[in-house]
């Protein structure tokens, strides 16, 4: 008998919470000689939950080189990222042609003259790009840290040129500076044409001021909402961004600095009095904020929150916010006592989206053209590049947990094949071939996916019951792998 897909899903939701619930028992082999080459390496509890949040889903190599040489020395490895060989990931990355242009290339090849912009190529391929890389990139401390800042410096993709900009943005502000210093990412990001745009400060001129820009720069990207700055020193940056403009015409797309917009009256910021100095000004105001201690807490505060717990320890904070101070921003400083101190300290996170999608890929071994996952990402709510307010993706549990059936629908179709453009062979990463048993079977995917394995009294049952409904021994054990993604015991780590 060949289940239905309403029958596999039926199934499948009947076994989903038993089968999460019991997955935590810390077994994570058998004997050497049952395991299949594929075989991961065995990590205790918190080593996997810290694998979890230093890359999109530990795949069995990653585990074993952690095994191998400690959480430390893999957390320098990874963050001398230059110095690790990613040529099969770029690879993957050239059939994208615009990931390389500048501003006025994509904006060439995506004017269709009497027909409009095309406003779909660019995004499409920056989207897949950035999936390709979260996916199968060896860089993976990288790869998050490049995910997190896009979320700081959040530009919604679709708003007026930002559909061409933000390529570019991406390239020259997010993954340049992704592990360099915050006083440069800040810095590339006020000078980034997208940012002027999705803020609307090529709107900003004198005697019409626009404060979107400013009040974010402040709020969002360096000071916090409660770093001790006032609406007048939102107003005074403002009149410091004015003339902060895109080209219109000749290197279209390219930042400029238009002095016939700018205001040119004494500014008081802060405390500061800044007297009229064109675009160096509002630079002037760049360098303070960046160096500020309400900068350094909010940094180190959202840092914690990503790789730690949604309520992060206030001590680790505060170490942290020091360390932002002493080393003037240096992101790689930061993020060793983020990690080395606060990862054996790290509560479950609920899996956003991408990471929740990029998980069960990484860690059955998936190959994808990254095309049909993004319309999955789309109905859980975190398509790249697709959130409309400049704060970014939420980064606490609470903000993803009312939208569980297009996760549903995607571990079940992932399992089943039924993503077009993506495939994985779960009999081969099992070796389910050589071994021709089940029950070592579930095992070994409930290891794989969780870090450890059911109780025999559980697997058993649920073999039992998926059994008796008619399924044959490879639905038998699609049905575990995809209610093992879908569950709680998956989703929460």
């Amino acid at each position: 008998m060949t289940l239905s897909r309403r029958d596999f899903l039926k199934l499948g939701a009947l076994v989903t919470a038993s089968a999460a619930l019991s997955s935590c028992a810390p077994v994570y082999r058998r004997l050497a000689g049952d395991l299949p080459t594929t075989a991961w390496t065995p990590l205790g509890e918190r080593d996997f939950l810290a694998l979890q949040r230093l890359t999109f889903g530990p795949r069995v190599e990653e585990r074993a080189r952690f095994a191998g040489i400690g959480l430390q020395a893999w957390i320098e490895e990874q963050l001398d990222f230059k110095t690790i060989n990613d040529f099969d990931c770029e690879l993957q990355l050239t059939p994208f042609k615009t990931l390389k242009m500048a501003a006025n290339e994509i904006e060439g090849i995506s004017n269709q003259l009497f027909e409009n912009y095309d406003r779909e190529k660019a995004p499409d391929e920056l989207r897949r790009a950035t999936l390709v890389r979260q996916l199968y990139s060896k860089r993976q401390l990288y790869e998050v840290m490049t995910e997190f800042w896009s979320d700081h410096f959040n530009i919604y993709i679709d708003k007026g040129n930002c559909f061409y900009l933000k390529t570019v943005d991406d390239r020259e502000v997010i993954r340049k500076n992704a592990l360099g210093s915050f006083r440069d990412l800040v810095w590339a990001s006020a000078h980034s044409p997208a940012m002027m745009t999705y803020l609307d400060n090529q709107a900003n001129q004198k005697g019409a001021p626009n404060e979107n820009y400013a009040r974010e720069l402040m709020e969002l990207h360096t000071l916090g909402v409660d770093g001790g700055y006032s609406q007048q020193d939102v107003m005074e940056l403002a009149r410091c961004l004015t003339g902060w403009n895109v080209k219109e015409h000749f290197w279209l797309g390219d930042f400029v600095f238009k002095e016939n917009l700018h205001d040119t009256g004494t500014k008081n910021i802060l405390g500061m009095t800044i007297p009229n100095n064109g675009i160096k000004e509002a630079e002037q105001v760049i360098e303070t904020l960046v160096t500020h201690p309400s900068a350094a807490r909010f940094v180190a505060t959202k840092l914690a929150r990503r790789f730690i717990a949604d309520q992060p320890p206030v001590e680790l904070v505060e170490k942290a916010s020091k360390v932002f101070l002493t080393s003037k921003g240096d992101i790689k400083s930061v993020l060793r006592i983020i990690l080395l101190d606060g990862l054996p300290l790290a509560q479950p996170k609920y899996k956003r989206p991408a990471n929740f999608v990029l998980s069960a890929m990484r860690m059955l071994n998936v190959e994808t053209d990254a095309a049909g996952v993004q319309d999955y990402l789309l109905r859980m709510g975190q398509l790249y590049f697709n959130w409309t307010t400049p704060d970014g993706y939420p980064d606490r549990s609470e903000a993803w947990q009312g939208n569980l059936m297009p996760r549903w629908q995607f571990a079940f179709a992932l399992i089943r094949n039924e993503i077009g453009g993506t495939k994985h062979n779960l009999k081969s990463l099992l070796d389910v071939a050589s071994t021709g048993i089940l029950q070592d079977d579930v095992d070994s995917i409930s290891s794989l996916l969780l870090g450890a394995s059911m109780s025999n009294t559980v697997r058993d049952e649920l073999i039992k019951s998926i059994r008796s409904a008619g399924a044959n021994e490879e639905e038998t054990l699609q049905v575990i792998a995809a209610s093992l993604i879908a569950s709680p015991a998956f989703q929460w780590r």
